[in-house]
């Protein structure tokens, strides 16, 4: 059975994709203090929470963004500077440790409405680039737009750590396809092991305390640090998540909000696993089809045969992993990361299926470097922190599977839901989930929303937009979020994680009149 596959609304495949943005046409002369039937609306001040003072009222360092850099990090544009908030580590404790959130400001350049927090997901992703999206649409006019690496991530400190750069070598290289009681207990045993690494590396007080229940706090000191009475928000992704928990926590700050590659926060979570198998297995018969339909593709010439040539190409990397200029070798699971990472986009399938002749050729380069940027391993082989955050963050935010029956099913419903990356070794029985061993308790768990309460708690019309053959965030997840939000949905046709900002007008302009003018789009509008 694949790994569970992160969430991220920009992982690596869709960055590029979320940064040319293209221009929006929206209404003018319309006023963004008026809602959607054009009665005036007036900006009440957030209370701030009894205790908590000090860290709303804060002054920001604003300077540049260099301060803040980590190893692997792109330039941020000359135009965007970065700040540290200073938030509790234990909301419950405000006057024991702190931590520093490192957010990211690109300044609005006309008429200011305030500030609009974009998350791009993961969990475990870095949000400091996300200050530059939308810089070709009014949102760069009429926002401060602002991105920020989460409590624990990235740039924020302290910083979820786990392994060193070599482990997490030895880690990738390693083969856990083993499902006899043999292979399970060492499975089992590394997932002990890294849990024993995360507690020596980054201590329990701190790993009790990353979950988004954290964050959506952290986020209302954000809002209240940066001066505004409300909240404006977009999430990509495990983004969603984010959102739909601060609207449950703060439905009263919220000004508006838009929830793009939706997670339904009653969903169960091998449920969600199984799910997004559905999707990958969705996007790999859309490649498929593209494939087969031009020369020389590495699967052959009939669909029907593709899953066979596929395990095909996959199946001799277990024992040899295939050459590459790396000395590293691409090995089986970095092969299957690689082909996953590539179905998050159709932009990345021309690569994919580069990549696949490669490797029946004998040569792993591109399949290695499409692992690589899932993995967040940086050119001088060190690694961004979004794996290590991304395991702690969901082991905290959810209940961990204990039950051995139902890891063996999981495992078979996954397999079933997603046969091209079934290697045919299923036994009905599987390893416990690393979260089976984590070191601190859960402190989330899957449960339905009220619209009607939000309502009544003042929580305003907010949009949600899912697309039909999403890979990793199946469409059905966001009718359901926006049903249980009682919000707006935007469905847009197409096979590929996430879509706001990504140059379809029809997304673009409902998304840009809301979030300026807080038009909610139309009934069933579908792009």
């Amino acid at each position: 059975m694949s790994k569970l596959v992160r969430l991220s609304g920009v992982c690596a495949a869709s960055v590029a994709a979320l940064l040319l943005v293209a221009g929006c046409t929206v209404a003018d002369g319309d006023n963004p203090s008026t809602d959607s039937s054009g009665s005036a609306t007036s900006a009440v001040p957030a209370s701030v929470p009894a205790g908590l003072e000090k860290f709303y009222e804060q002054t920001l360092d604003w300077g540049s963004c260099e301060r803040f850099a980590t190893p692997g990090d792109s330039p941020l544009s000359s135009s965007v500077d970065c700040a540290a908030v200073t938030v509790p580590v234990d909301y419950a404790n405000p006057a024991g440790d702190t931590a520093q959130v490192v957010i990211s400001r690109a300044a609005a350049t006309g008429d200011r409405i305030g500030s609009l927090l974009i998350n791009p997901g993961g969990p475990g992703a870095s949000g400091l680039a996300m200050a530059t999206q939308g810089s070709r649409t009014q949102l760069a006019e009429r926002f401060d737009r602002i991105g920020f690496d989460p409590r624990g991530v990235g740039a924020s400190t302290p910083q979820v750590r786990c392994l060193t750069p070599a482990e997490f070598d030895a880690e990738r290289a390693d083969v856990d396809i083993d499902m006899t009681p043999e292979g399970i207990a060492d499975a089992e045993q590394d997932s002990k092991d890294y849990a024993a690494a995360c507690v020596a590396n980054t201590g329990t007080d701190f790993l009790a305390h990353v979950g988004t229940y954290e964050v959506v706090r952290d986020m209302d000191v954000i809002r209240g640090a940066l001066g505004d009475p409300e909240l404006n928000f977009l999430g990509f992704s495990y983004g969603t998540r984010i959102g739909s928990t601060y609207a449950e926590t703060f439905p009263q700050n919220v000004r508006a909000m838009v929830l793009d590659g939706a997670l339904d926060p009653n969903q169960d979570v091998v449920d969600e696993v199984v799910l997004q198998g559905e999707g990958f297995q969705v996007a790999f018969d859309a490649f498929v089809a593209d494939c087969v339909s031009q020369r020389d593709c590495p699967l052959g010439s009939d669909p029907a045969q593709a899953r066979e040539r596929l395990q095909a190409l996959l199946e001799p990397l277990i024992d040899n992993p295939a050459d590459t200029t790396d000395p590293r070798g691409l090995s089986y699971g970095d092969a299957i990361t690689g082909v996953q990472q590539a179905l998050y986009s159709q932009q990345l399938w021309t690569t994919l299926r580069m990549g696949l002749s490669g490797l029946a050729d004998g040569r792993g380069d591109a399949l290695l470097s499409l692992a690589d940027q899932y993995e967040g391993r940086n050119d001088d082989g060190t690694y961004s922190n979004i794996n290590d955050a991304f395991n702690a963050i969901r082991c905290v935010d959810d209940p961990a599977t204990t039950d051995r029956a139902e890891a063996g099913e999981a495992d078979t419903r996954y397999r079933e839901a997603a046969p091209f990356l079934d290697d045919g070794r299923g036994t009905g029985q599987a390893p416990l989930d690393l979260c089976a061993f984590w070191p601190v308790p859960a402190t989330g768990s899957p449960h339905e929303l009220d619209p009607q309460a939000l309502a009544d708690a003042g929580l305003p019309t907010l949009v949600v937009v899912s697309t039909t053959q999403d890979p990793a965030t199946p469409y059905q997840a966001g009718v359901d979020l926006a049903k249980q939000l009682g919000a707006a949905l935007i469905t847009f046709e197409g096979t590929q994680h996430t879509v706001v900002l990504d140059g379809e007008p029809c997304v673009d302009d409902a998304v840009v009149n809301y979030l300026v003018y807080l038009k909610v789009p139309e009934d069933g509008l579908t792009c």
